[in-house]
């Protein structure tokens, strides 16, 4: 039995040394709008809302940690996004896939496509500017 059963997402969070860069990138491609963030300090923030969906708090890189500036997937080095179906990636949904891929196409985003095997559900993977993985996958009924 879990500990709690009413669970649900708050927030994902992504540190980035350039994080109007990154606000940009998800208001921009996925409609996030820009909430108030608390003033740390020590370091910057800017969290996002996607109404009805979770907040993206984006944080300012530590320069003194070890991570890499980009993830990119589990087993490359480099940008290739057809790694991604097998890496850490956050999944969105969309009404109008068609559309959506042909707005990456336009703003020259590097995508990996392939389909659910039973063919009912297409997804689009693809980089956000610090290398983090994103699907974008249709829904059942389009």
């Amino acid at each position: 039995m879990p500990v709690n059963i009413g669970a649900t997402l708050s927030h994902i969070s992504r540190e980035s040394s350039d994080i109007r860069r990154l606000a940009d990138f998800y208001k921009e491609i996925f409609g996030f709008e820009e909430i108030e963030a608390p003033n740390f300090g020590e370091f910057k923030v800017i969290w996002l809302n996607l109404p009805g969906a979770f907040a993206l708090h984006l944080i300012e890189r530590n320069p003194g940690t070890k991570l890499p500036e980009g993830p990119y997937s589990t087993t490359s080095p480099t940008a290739d996004p057809s790694h991604l179906p097998r890496g850490h990636h956050i999944c969105f949904t969309v009404s109008d896939f068609d559309s959506f891929l042909q707005t990456l196409k336009e703003k020259g985003i590097q995508t990996f496509q392939r389909s659910l095997p039973d063919g009912k559900v297409k997804q689009v993977f693809f980089f956000d500017p610090d290398g983090n993985g994103l699907e974008v996958a249709s829904r059942r009924d389009e």
